[in-house]
């Protein structure tokens, strides 16, 4: 089989062929920017340092107080992709991409932002209600620290990823490589000594984004997609700025339907180039698994043409 490039599906949200890491590896990365730029900004104005974590931080970081979250409920967003350290920022993303990437490669790329989203959002609602219900926090809340950084969606990811391919092997040169449910264990570990100290609330969103990692993928296996519709909202978004939507419209009969000489009931694709594009495009997006029989059977005959 001749290998050429295949048309790519580019997206103006997610960009070329809708990657998904590398979408969230470039919000997290600008959002710290525009923060830090802004930091420079006030440094070199001689403001002290309290006035820019009151004007600027704290309106990114998700507050423990219930009170004050009801006038800033942006932040259970806006936490989960701001981070003041460089060190938190690296720690997050090396973990994001350890995780994610493996993630993408077993279950496509429509599968990480929903987990990241609903980690962060499940993170920041029990770091919340931690530290407003249980008592030997409430008593502390109105000087607890606010809540910033991915951890919680990181969290999600990893748990999900080991749930969904807790054999998969890294690093395959060692030993026959090293699973990745011992990676997964070295993180976990690494991420509660590094939260030894700190507001136990934060711990118990970890935990909470961990069960929602687990709980995704065993819905998933039964067929049910809790991502689903953010999917088809970020599609929906999408289309609205696409000028390709109306050309794609108008031509989805022809994309559909092929001519074959064949019997009432007996499938044998007829081998085109435009149908190869898109069952790459669906294996990228969606993973190998979720191919269809005719499809497999398909990619099975086109590595055997000179297609």
């Amino acid at each position: 089989m001749e290998t050429r490039p295949y048309k790519t599906n580019k997206k103006i949200l997610l960009g070329q062929d809708n990657n998904a890491l590398v979408f969230l590896f470039a919000v997290n990365a600008l959002m710290f920017v525009i923060v830090n730029f802004i930091k420079i900004v006030y440094y070199l104005s001689e403001i002290p340092d309290e006035f820019f974590y009151r004007q600027v931080l704290n309106w990114l970081s998700l507050p423990p107080q219930a009170d004050i979250l009801l006038t800033r409920p942006w932040t259970f967003i806006s936490t989960m992709i701001t981070h003041h350290s460089i060190w938190q920022l690296i720690s997050s993303m090396l973990w994001l991409w350890c995780f994610g990437y493996i993630l993408q490669d077993l279950a496509g790329n429509n599968k990480l932002i929903p987990l990241y989203i609903y980690g962060g959002i499940t993170g920041s609602v029990f770091f919340v209600v931690m530290n407003n219900m249980v008592p030997v926090l409430a008593n502390q809340v109105e000087t607890a620290a606010p809540l910033l950084g991915a951890g919680s969606a990181v969290m999600a990811i990893a748990v999900a990823t080991t749930t969904l391919a807790p054999d998969y092997r890294i690093f395959p040169l060692i030993n026959g490589g090293i699973p990745l449910w011992v990676i997964t264990l070295i993180f976990v570990a690494i991420d509660f000594a590094t939260l030894a100290g700190s507001n136990a609330g934060i711990g118990a969103g970890h935990l909470a984004a961990g069960m929602v990692g687990y709980l995704f993928i065993r819905q998933l296996r039964r067929g049910s997609d809790w991502g689903a519709w953010m999917n088809r909202f970020a599609v929906w978004v999408d289309d609205l700025f696409n000028p390709e939507k109306k050309h794609r419209e108008k031509n989805s009969s022809e994309r559909h339907f092929y001519k074959a000489d064949a019997k009432p009931f007996d499938k044998k694709p007829n081998l085109t180039q435009q149908r190869l594009d898109e069952i790459l495009d669906k294996i990228n997006q969606q993973g190998y698994q979720f191919l269809t029989d005719e499809e497999k059977e398909f990619l099975k005959k086109a590595s055997k043409e000179d297609l």
